[in-house]
């Protein structure tokens, strides 16, 4: 039996009957409707005085009937058959409506966020005539025709850079709604020539945009809650975009909504979700990140009601991660921290995960494809924990060599982006892949250091260790997973902290990094902090910074400046430490 949608309380068998005999109804692939088939959709709906909507394919096929508005009945975005941004979804809808006016805004933008073909409006005289034979047949007063039209490629992007410059203008679609028009009007019109056309024209569009297919086109959502400052909040998003950009995305626009709390389903509100989704369709994005970590449900959710792919902060990182990890130990950690990401989050994956097999012994309750694959993971991830424990093992054992020689150590620590790649390598030579990116590189790097005493000036050489750089809310499965590499950190005899001073956020990082280190197993070394890039900053910064923290010491790594004090410095910094043992 073909389901009916949509609010069917206090509806009769028989006019049920009716609603379903639609889907037997079939329309010439070259019209948009025709007059028998309007006329019988305004009886219906007229019978049972609600709006009645029926979704057609480009066959003329009716593929859904739903009692309520477009709004109310529309077609949840993973159902739809074609999405992109260059071309509609292939079906239109004929609603009726029982006030005389045009389509609203709620219509307009439910044929937006399903891209329809066409959307046409019924506006019906709630009286009708019997016909011959019995059955009554509403009277269509006027009719609508709405479809989508193509913006301009060019306002688009300006309006986009607008945005990505602070600017919350959210990109809405562009739509045309027809003046009234008769049935003969309506039935006349050329289907096929108007969505030809129109999808003709949605390609050059699609393609004067410049998308390049090998980057993920971007959509950033962020929520402000009653807990964070303004300045806190936009220093996350322009974070956010820079950990998108990183991993490889381009960031079209960010959305932005201040709620008290979270939204326990959807993170923001429904009204906000119909945005980001519309917006996203303008675009033409095909991802959607949000500014924190999100549940498996909401990301559920939000994948259902946008269409898009959705990811969160977390997950962002990781890729990141998994792009940049060089050594048989990083590869490992990353693999250990997606696989700890990812085993939570495998329900909901429909169709895919239903159950296995079928016939002689395999009846009955059985086992899933979704236990089966956790089942994998659980094991993989606990061959990998064998793995990164050995690693942790030989790490220690190289750590007690090095101890054994009395070879004082310095863990360089900082937020990431600060240039600690940049500092060994213009300290020690040493040739580590430097970029302006976070996380450029997460393998620690151990190189050796001459310095000179501090009282008897006498050369000696110390380790420098380069270590995985930190973030606000590291994420727990990285912290676990690095912790082999974040023991370079606690067993060091010191630490040099290094900030980025350029960075406008640079004392919220300071406090970033504190507690991280809080949280190690085991209490790190005394430390020295050195702010970086003073090359980059005003006098006024400079001057605040030395202010707050008057034993710092300032350098541009890599205009060579300030190293000399940074070494002897250090020199310091290792007698202190190594006396104190």
């Amino acid at each position: 039996m073909e389901t009916i949608y949509g609010n069917l309380q206090g509806l009769k068998s028989s006019q049920l009957k009716q609603l379903q005999r639609l889907y037997h109804q079939r329309i010439p692939g070259d019209r948009i409707s025709t007059s028998e088939f309007s006329q019988r959709l305004a009886a219906i709906s007229t019978e049972i005085n609600q709006p009645v909507c029926a979704y057609l394919n480009r066959r003329g096929q009716v593929i859904r009937v739903g009692v309520g508005t477009p709004r109310q009945t529309q077609i949840p975005p993973l159902e739809l058959p074609r999405y992109g941004a260059e071309r509609l979804s292939g079906i239109r809808c004929i609603a009726t409506h029982l006030k005389p006016e045009p389509p609203n805004e709620a219509a307009l933008t439910a044929m937006a966020l399903q891209r329809l073909d066409a959307l046409v409006v019924l506006n019906i005289t709630g009286t009708g005539f019997t016909r011959r034979g019995g059955g009554a047949a509403g009277y269509v007063k006027e009719a609508y025709l709405a479809h989508l039209i193509p913006q301009e490629s060019e306002a688009l992007l300006a309006s986009a850079a607008l945005s990505q410059a602070g600017s919350s203008t959210v990109q809405t679609p562009s739509w045309s709604v027809s003046p009234p028009l008769s049935l003969d009007e309506l039935t006349q019109q050329d289907f096929l020539d108007l969505v030809e056309n129109l999808e003709a024209e949605f390609q050059r569009e699609f393609v004067a945009q410049q998308v390049d297919i090998d980057h993920d086109r971007v959509l950033i959502v962020g929520v402000m809650t009653d807990e964070m400052t303004p300045l806190r909040f936009h220093d996350t998003l322009a974070e956010l975009a820079r950990l998108v950009e990183t991993a490889g995305g381009d960031v079209l626009q960010t959305v932005q909504q201040k709620r008290s709390r979270i939204h326990p389903q959807t993170v923001v509100g429904e009204g906000k979700v119909q945005e980001v989704a519309l917006t996203a369709q303008t675009l033409g994005a095909n991802l959607v990140v949000f500014d924190r970590d999100l549940s498996p449900a909401q990301v559920r959710n939000l994948e259902a009601q946008i269409g898009l792919r959705v990811v969160d902060r977390t997950e962002v990182i990781l890729d990141i991660f998994a792009q940049r990890a060089q050594s048989r130990a990083g590869k490992l950690q990353v693999e250990l921290a997606q696989l700890e990401y990812m085993l939570p989050r495998l329900t909901g994956r429909g169709l895919a995960m239903s159950r296995l097999g079928g016939g002689i012994g395999t009846r009955g309750p059985g086992e899933t494809k979704l236990e089966t694959e956790r089942r994998a993971i659980q094991r993989r991830i606990s061959r990998l924990q064998q793995e990164v424990n050995q690693l942790q093992a030989h790490r220690s054992r190289l750590r007690q060599r090095r101890q054994h020689r009395e070879v004082p150590s310095v863990a360089l620590v900082g937020y990431t982006n600060a240039g600690k790649s940049t500092l060994l390598n213009a300290l020690t030579n040493a040739e580590v892949y430097t970029a302006d990116q976070l996380f450029a590189t997460l393998d620690p790097t151990t190189r050796r250091l001459v310095i000179s005493h501090a009282e008897t000036g006498e050369h000696e050489e110390i380790l420098l260790t380069d270590t995985v750089g930190f973030i606000h809310e590291l994420p727990a499965s990285l912290m676990d997973a690095f912790r082999a590499t974040l023991e370079e950190v606690t067993e060091a005899d010191a630490l040099l902290h290094l900030v980025d001073l350029s960075h406008p956020a640079w004392l919220s990082h300071i406090r970033a990094v504190r507690e991280i280190l809080a949280q190690m197993p085991v209490t790190p070394g005394p430390a020295l902090v050195a702010f970086n890039k003073i090359d980059q900053v005003n006098s006024e910064t400079l001057a605040l910074a030395r202010e707050e923290f008057p034993l710092a010491v300032f350098i541009s790594a890599s205009q060579r400046l300030g190293l000399e004090t940074l070494r002897h410095r250090l020199t310091q910094l290792i007698q202190y430490a190594v006396d104190s043992r």
